[in-house]
């Protein structure tokens, strides 16, 4: 006899297993694709075509390798990681890289901000600074006021948002040979620009942030759980979780790296390949589409800006509140009540309207946009390393320290992402 329903059974316990595998970093990964990003990658499309294609192949290990170190340290330890970074380094250590991470997300927030008041008044006309400031306290206002519990889901709803690239690329034109050529074949150059606009794409593909972010929700999932330990405290558990965050990280980074691309080629194909090569924000790429690609092509790209935002912003502004309560040892956690976690939720929101008042300032948008990317690179090179070293360590990470292949990639990445930021250091000094 025929059992009809047995494989939409099977069909809904397969979905339901894959959802649960992912979380914060999906969420990460997604929330890696900001509208500064999107500046980034579209003005890597529009200026260099195809040629900057590469970058984000070669990113994807290196991105999946450090968010796993990240997520690993914070289930492991079931703290954050300036959590742990106070028991291995000194002090100034400590507050340099809190500061360092406060400073660069807050301009960040700033300039995604702007770039979603840009796009808003592009498809509804208006004020783009009002937006920007309305929109800087909404986001505030739900990262306060919705548990945890109830918060993450809405994140992990907004991730579906970076959709909205496939189908822009889907509706352009492309010449998939030279794309792939692009993508597989390097071309280095010692030009200026070329030397900048790598370091911002590994900017915006390897942030800070998001690491932070990773390993401050791998806490909060586990002080949700009914029966969580850390990882270290329960060894046996390990090979399980660890597998979970595996999967969850390469997903949620492929996820972002896929969505790079889309926005590269479809920039490539449209506005590099009609002689346009100067983009200065990712709404002045949504508004150049438009006579090129139609309105379709348009209308997607400037919701992405939006949608993107309102994932990136709370994420950004929680990565620092994270960072500054583990510091100061304050209650730091998305599920408290504001009334009892006051200096953490005070910085989610200081973060956060700082971050709008500056969209709202005469400072230029548009190098916002671009140099937050070029900022986040830097940050990244000392935040790498000191996460390395943590991973590694017996004392911090007990019997569930980083294997030699993780460290061995992790320690790849930071020496790539050093000598990027070192070779535009280097050329800003013979210039």
């Amino acid at each position: 006899m025929d059992h009809p329903k047995a494989p939409t059974k099977l069909h809904h316990h397969a979905r339901h297993t894959v959802l649960r595998l992912l979380g914060p970093g999906l969420v990460a990964g997604a929330a890696d694709d900001d509208p500064s990003g999107i500046a980034t990658y579209s003005q890597a499309g529009a200026q260099f075509g195809y040629g900057m294609l590469w970058t984000v192949v070669l990113t994807y290990p290196f991105m999946v390798a450090i968010q796993v170190v990240g997520a690993r340290i914070g289930r492991t330890t079931g703290g954050g990681i300036i959590a742990n970074v106070q028991t291995v380094f000194p002090r100034w250590v400590v507050v340099w890289l809190v500061f360092l991470l406060l400073a660069a997300n807050t301009i960040n927030i700033a300039a995604d901000l702007a770039a979603m008041g840009a796009a808003l008044k592009l498809v509804i006309g208006g004020h783009a600074a009002l937006y920007a400031l309305a929109l800087g306290v909404g986001c505030a206002a739900l990262e306060v006021l919705i548990p945890y519990r109830r918060y993450a889901p809405l994140l992990k709803g907004l991730t579906m948002v970076l959709f909205v690239y496939v189908a822009t690329v889907l509706s352009v034109h492309v010449p998939w040979g030279d794309a792939l050529l692009g993508a597989l074949l390097p071309r280095p150059s010692l030009d200026p620009d070329y030397i900048v606009m790598v370091v911002a794409i590994f900017g915006t593909t390897i942030s800070p942030y998001v690491f932070f972010w990773q390993a401050s929700e791998e806490v909060e999932d586990l002080r949700l759980a009914r029966h969580g330990r850390p990882l270290r405290d329960s060894a046996r558990s390990a090979r399980p979780t660890l597998r979970r965050i595996g999967i969850d990280t390469a997903v949620g980074m492929g996820f972002s790296i896929a969505i790079a691309a889309c926005i590269m080629v479809t920039t490539a194909a449209t506005l590099n390949a009609s002689g346009m090569t100067t983009i200065t924000t990712s709404a002045d790429a949504a508004e150049a589409l438009r006579p090129l690609a139609g309105d379709f092509a348009f209308y997607l790209f400037a919701a992405g800006i939006i949608g993107t935002g309102l994932l990136a912003v709370p994420v950004l502004a929680g990565s620092a509140a994270y960072a500054v309560a583990e510091a100061f040892s304050w209650r730091s956690s998305l599920e408290d009540a504001p009334r009892d976690a006051r200096g953490f939720y005070a910085i989610v929101a200081g973060s956060t309207l700082i971050g709008a008042v500056i969209a709202l300032s005469p400072l230029d948008p548009i190098r916002m946009l671009f140099w937050t990317a070029v900022i986040n690179g830097i940050v990244a090179v000392p935040v790498m390393a000191v996460m390395m070293t943590l991973v590694g360590s017996a004392k911090v990470m007990g019997p569930v320290r980083a294997g030699p292949a993780l460290r061995v990639l992790g320690w790849a990445a930071t020496g790539v992402m050093a000598f990027v930021v070192l070779a535009l250091l280097a050329d800003w000094a013979l210039t």
